[in-house]
């Protein structure tokens, strides 16, 4: 037994090994060629690499971090939160409801047709941007749009069979759609929000452009006003940074609540 327990320890590890390396191997390369590229630059706006990340620890004090990083993620979470719950429902319902479809589709075009950057003034003449409720409603609507679309067409695609199961067996709407809807249309509910999770890093941004004076965004435009060029290139690189964390959280949490489905296609592809 002592053979085999070697040998399986030695797949998981050249595994684990692989995967790292597929995983850190680009970005490795792309900050060994900018590192490479910027060595010599005497260019203001293009410092070296090795500039920036020397003004990396006096630039992002804990204090700094406090002030800016946790309230953009803090307004970003909640836009998301809002957009996740009223997407789920309106498209649950539009999508149960091929009248309330029909009726709904020529708005629902319209408004996916709309980038969401072109929403920002007009959200600040009605809401402004001194606070945090204008901020909150740019990234709210800007997330709803993907989860609100792909959770009509998740509901649309459910098996005709798993309804009429649930009628038999005499189950509560509510009942119906915890156990059935939702879970049906779970994959493309979880492929919308990561759409959304991507455009709400960047309305969160957007957002602090304007009249802002806390957050990511206004840090960014702070430095960038002053001309300090290598701090402005620090700001940008931790919003990168969170963009890789929450990314990685969104997929940790995806592969948590859709394992049956991702078995399910592992099982497909005869993995």
């Amino acid at each position: 037994m002592a053979p085999v327990r070697q040998e399986r320890t030695l797949v998981n590890v050249a595994g684990l090994a692989r995967r790292t390396l597929m995983v850190l191997g680009l970005p490795v390369i792309l900050l060994a060629a900018w590192w490479i590229a910027s060595a010599g630059s005497t260019s203001p706006f293009w410092p070296p690499l090795s500039k920036i990340v020397a003004t990396f620890p006096d630039v992002w004090t804990w204090d700094r971090i406090v002030e800016d990083v946790f309230p953009s993620l803090a307004r970003l979470g909640i836009g998301f939160a809002i957009a996740v719950v009223v997407g789920v429902s309106l498209g649950t319902a539009i999508g149960l409801m091929p009248r309330l479809r029909a009726l709904s589709e020529p708005v629902l075009e319209f408004f996916r047709a709309i980038p969401p950057p072109v929403m920002v003034p007009i959200i600040a003449i009605f809401a402004g941007y001194t606070g945090w409720l204008g901020k909150i409603i740019t990234i709210a609507l800007g997330c709803l749009w993907p989860i609100l679309l792909n959770t009509v067409e998740g509901v649309r695609g459910l098996e005709p069979v798993l309804g009429d199961t649930a009628k038999s067996y005499h189950l509560s709407p509510w009942r119906r759609f915890v156990f059935v809807v939702l879970p049906g249309a779970s994959p493309r509910i979880f492929a919308g929000a990561r759409q959304a999770l991507s455009i709400g890093v960047i309305l969160m941004v957007i957002s602090e452009l304007f009249g802002a004076n806390a957050g990511i965004g206004a840090a960014i435009v702070q430095f960038q006003r002053s001309f300090a060029i290598p701090q402005m290139w620090t700001g940008i690189i931790v919003l990168g940074l969170i963009g890789v964390l929450l990314a990685a959280l969104f997929k940790a949490v995806e592969n948590r609540m859709l394992a049956w489905y991702l078995g399910q296609r592992q099982i497909e592809r005869g993995e």
